[in-house]
């Protein structure tokens, strides 16, 4: 059985061996033995914190494990708050307006705007999966068991949350947007800028950056039809989260141009239909047939999600399996949450 559950300090090895199947673009996981583990003392600091009243710090990564093997095949995570110890940036999509009456011209120009507005916003991210395990529904468990950590626990989270999507770039890690833009100010290659924000050294974006509008018109066509469009095998990433109700509100990627996918929390479909019931332990009926459920615990440190598959909807109670009720780490009349894996499962 698929589990998403807390990362450990057990965890490094396999963190290790996923971040070497990343790529470059990946800036939240990124194969240095150092960095990972300064992620992982984070991530166990933060699922062990008690009494959180709002979000600060916080970073929860989480892994997914085949409960059957004990092997770990994914990540994703949640920061509670970015922004906060280091500057956030991002570009904004704007227009600028020149106009002449005397000509009889006006013209509206698309600008790129350096900001940072997602200060403070709680962020999803280091979303992978290993390429043998993309089937059987298990990208989506892994995408969407985050929100079902957020609706049981969200006085950890801000309001609005967003998704840094991972921009266009070949098969050498070469950006159009970076060749046509960042290369000028930083005289580095993508891949090294990359590294160096990834280690969290973001004080040469503000000291090389440029603050007035960048006119679009002016880049390349190649950068200019990379904004706000995601990596190949970043699409089923990016649709997964537009079914969830998030939307590209004309925010990108510095380097690479990716959009930035924002939602409110309480508007998160997954957020806003999950529901708690408590559980029993028995024979379901109809396992195997029906439409699939997310289902999760209600802890925090032991935070267990898993994917369930039952012809009759649950009720006010909740039937699981031995095996379900033990890869959730619960006993029997124990709160459980449960909401549909889509809004399109229905049969």
């Amino acid at each position: 059985m698929m589990v998403i559950r807390p990362i450990c300090q057990n965890d490094l090895k396999s963190l290790y061996r996923l971040a070497e199947k990343t790529g470059v673009g990946f800036t939240s996981l990124v194969a240095d033995e150092t960095i990972l583990q300064k992620k992982i003392d984070g991530a166990v600091r933060s699922f062990s914190k008690e009494n959180v009243t709002k979000p600060t710090n916080e970073d929860y990564l989480m892994v997914l494990e085949d409960s059957t093997t004990g092997e770990i095949v994914g990540t994703c995570g949640i920061l509670a708050a970015v922004g906060l110890d280091e500057p956030f940036y991002s570009y904004h999509l704007g227009t600028i307006t020149h106009a002449s009456r005397e000509l009889g011209v006006h013209n509206a120009v698309p600008t790129l705007i350096l900001n940072n507005d997602f200060t403070g916003c709680s962020e999803i991210c280091t979303l992978f999966l290993e390429e043998d395990f993309r089937h059987s529904k298990n990208g989506q468990l892994l995408s969407k068991a985050r929100f079902m950590f957020m609706a049981q626990f969200p006085e950890r989270f801000t309001e609005k949350v967003f998704a840094e999507m991972r921009g266009v770039s070949d098969e050498n890690g070469v950006s159009p947007l970076w060749e046509s833009l960042g290369r000028h100010f930083f005289s580095i290659d993508f891949k090294e800028a990359d590294e160096l924000t990834a280690q969290g050294n973001k004080q040469f974006i503000a000291e090389l950056m440029p603050n007035n509008p960048v006119y679009v018109n002016l880049l390349p066509k190649a950068a200019r039809d990379v904004l706000g469009n995601v990596h190949t095998n970043t699409v089923p990433a990016r649709r997964l989260l537009e079914q969830e109700g998030f939307r590209y509100e004309n925010y990108v990627d510095i380097f690479d141009g990716g959009p930035s996918l924002e939602a409110r929390v309480q508007d998160i479909r997954a957020v806003r239909d999950s529901r708690l019931c408590l559980a029993n332990i028995g024979q379901p009926k109809g396992v195997g047939e029906g439409s699939h459920y997310l289902v999760s615990n209600a802890k925090v440190t032991d935070f267990r999600c898993i994917l369930i598959q039952r012809s009759v909807p649950p009720g006010s109670a909740l039937t699981l399996t031995q095996e379900e009720a033990d890869a959730l780490c619960i006993t029997t009349k124990e709160p459980v949450r449960i909401v549909e894996l889509s809004p399109y499962s229905r049969h």
